[in-house]
């Protein structure tokens, strides 16, 4: 098809390509990429969970005409894929979703229209933080607790928008409770990947094996109870007595009506298991992978990635006094390595790295998270705040260096993996073992984002004191910031960028009330 931007908006249009890859010319396909992605790297604010709510309408329900890429099924199995994987959740699944329609140049040029922007600006705001005295003007306090309201606000709300879709039964609704609770209760590295597993393990055991187990000790208790029934029946005595020849067809008719009506044992349920096959053995051909590599090249990507991985660490242990830039770099490659769960590990984990060396102060940090709260993009940009100001504070190498190290060593463990598993994934994904658990791990992950809610309402609210961030439920104002944002997004319709930009200014509208009272100023 010949190039021009007319044309490849022709056939963004054409519903006859909906769920088809694009096999165009690779320019005509980072036209067709640029014209659906280019807004998202300023306009997705609010983090994962919203971030797959606008992935889902922008390329599965098709919204402003566009033909949509995949369907309901291919992305939620490239969903529960994303949460299976390391690394920043909605940037693995944007990247996973070109790649799937365009291939892989296509994919990077996607991921780079993503996260550039963010990363861009929370560069920038390390630049500024590094200039500021010990205490912020007190107008920043109000402003950063009014972000930090509100995208509470909107992530509630992309929780239970994103529970809807993934509770089908009530085993997930289960395994969505479980992983809410489970989250709430403690935190670790280890521990959130525990947690999608075993959702994952549990939708397995009951597909399989319990739920039919079940269905077929049901259906012998029903077909003895019918039987019992039936030989009551039998059992009875015939009267002996003599009928008129009409109401002997009568009594044959009613008798013949009472075998007819006699309950059949129920027939077994289809187990979700195997109606996730039969979707996947059903699937259009139009949803195959064009774009997959085969599974030795797969293989090979892997064994790679971790040999790149083994040789990071080995080069930082071998050396005595390792410099800060490499000693950075090993931090945020073993990070994007290990990080299941996205935000609600990534944040502790990114203070361990860069706080408790002393790279970063609290304040800074704690600055740089409320911020990242209400930027757009993924929330790993936050390691290029950090990273520039860690490189920054030794005074022997530029902020950017620093930044540029942690853009890539974050993302690109998270991104490779990825990578390698299309081709992996083409070959298991219409196992019913599989189908069942991406169900568990897609319920078990949703409940996490609950757990996420949570986490971020806990250090939300900012003061001179408080150093790691208090409880938003510590002024009745930031209650009332989210609940307005929650409810003016959910009923109103409300977009998550505007929502954000109205809690900043509630926020300062705080300040200018109470603020200067409450912080002493």
């Amino acid at each position: 098809m010949p190039f021009s931007f007319r044309a490849v908006y022709e056939y963004q249009k054409d519903t006859n390509n909906a769920c088809k890859p694009n096999t165009n010319h690779l320019l005509f396909r980072l036209a067709d990429v640029f014209l659906r992605t280019w807004d998202l790297g300023f306009t997705a604010f609010g983090g994962p969970p919203v971030h797959f709510q606008i992935l889902h309408q922008r390329f599965v329900e098709s919204r402003a005409g566009h033909a949509a890429w995949v369907d309901e099924q291919t992305y939620q199995e490239l969903f529960a894929v994303s949460q299976a994987l390391p690394g920043p959740a909605s940037t693995k699944l944007l990247y996973s979703l070109v790649m799937y329609h365009a291939g892989l140049v296509c994919a990077i040029f996607a991921f780079c229209l993503w996260s550039l922007p963010g990363a861009v600006g929370m560069f920038l705001l390390s630049v500024g933080v590094a200039k500021i005295g010990e205490t912020l003007p007190g107008p920043v306090y109000g402003l950063l607790s009014g972000l930090n309201a509100s995208t509470v606000g909107i992530i509630a709300l992309a929780a239970i928008q994103l529970a809807t879709k993934a509770i089908t039964d009530p085993l997930s609704r289960i395994l969505v409770i479980f992983g809410a609770c489970a989250g709430l209760c403690y935190s670790a590295l280890w521990y959130f990947p525990v947690l999608v597993v075993i959702g994952g393990v549990v939708a397995v055991i009951w597909d399989l094996y319990l739920s039919r187990a079940i269905g077929r000790s049901l259906a012998k208790r029903q077909q003895k109870r019918i039987n019992r029934q039936r030989v009551a029946e039998e059992s009875q005595p015939t009267a002996t007595t003599s009928i008129p020849l009409q109401d002997m067809s009568a009594s044959r008719a009613s008798s013949s009506q009472r075998r007819t009506a006699t309950p059949q044992p129920p027939k077994l349920a289809i187990t979700n298991a195997e109606a996730a096959e039969r979707l996947t053995e059903e699937a259009p051909e139009s949803q195959d992978h064009k774009y997959s590599f085969t599974l030795w090249q797969s293989i090979a990507i892997v064994i790679l990635f971790f040999a790149s991985f083994a040789a990071i660490l080995a080069s930082r242990g071998a050396i005595t006094a390792p410099p800060l830039i490499l000693d950075l770099f090993a931090n945020m490659y073993l990070a994007g390595t290990i990080i299941f769960g996205g935000g609600p590990v990534v944040i502790p984990l990114l203070r361990e790295y860069t706080v408790e060396p002393g790279w970063v102060s609290s304040r800074d940090f704690l600055i740089g998270l409320a911020i990242i709260q209400a930027f757009p993009g993924p929330n790993f940009n936050f390691a290029v705040y950090l990273g520039a100001l860690a490189v920054s504070s030794s005074h022997h190498t530029p902020g950017f260096a620093g930044a540029v190290l942690s853009f890539v060593g974050i993302f690109l463990p998270g991104l490779t993996l990825t990578t390698a598993i299309s081709g992996i994934w083409q070959r298991v994904r219409t196992k019913a073992i599989v189908a069942s658990a991406l169900r568990g791990i897609n319920a078990a992950a949703v409940g996490l984002v609950f757990a996420a809610v949570y986490r971020l309402w806990e250090i939300g609210y900012l003061t001179l004191t408080s150093g790691r961030g208090k409880s938003l439920a510590g002024d009745p104002w930031w209650v009332v910031v989210a609940a307005v944002t929650y409810s003016g997004a959910a009923w109103f319709k409300v977009p998550p960028a505007l929502a954000v930009v109205g809690g900043a200014v509630l926020g300062l509208c705080w300040y200018g009330v109470a603020g200067q009272r409450i912080l002493g100023l």
